[in-house]
């Protein structure tokens, strides 16, 4: 399951947690379309690879991690491992979004 991030701290926290497992944040608004139709394709994923971290940031809620992380338009996905950015893409691109997490991971 896809854990949703409720501030920066959370986020920081969450990442030291997962040590050099692989991070996926999604970056995602309540409003938007494309963000509705992948989030159960993120849960899936979340049920699949549990040896990845999954999290949700609402840009809404969480402005302040958007601007962090350059976010202009959603969904959009940034890969982290040890603390590092590996990839990063916008767009509901399902095929895009399993390879990522396969190649990274």
């Amino acid at each position: 399951m896809a854990i949703h991030i409720k501030d920066s701290d959370d986020l920081k926290k969450r990442l030291a947690d997962a040590d050099s497992k692989l991070v996926v944040i999604d970056f995602y608004a309540t409003w938007c379309g494309p963000c509705k139709i992948i989030g159960p394709k993120i849960e899936e994923l979340a049920g699949e690879h549990t040896e990845v971290v999954f999290v949700k940031v609402d840009v809404d809620e969480c402005e302040d991690i958007a601007t962090e992380y350059n976010i202009n338009s959603m969904p959009t996905f940034v890969f982290i491992k040890n603390g590092k950015v590996l990839d990063d893409f916008s767009g509901a691109n399902v095929d895009k979004l399993v390879s990522s997490v396969l190649k990274h991971k």
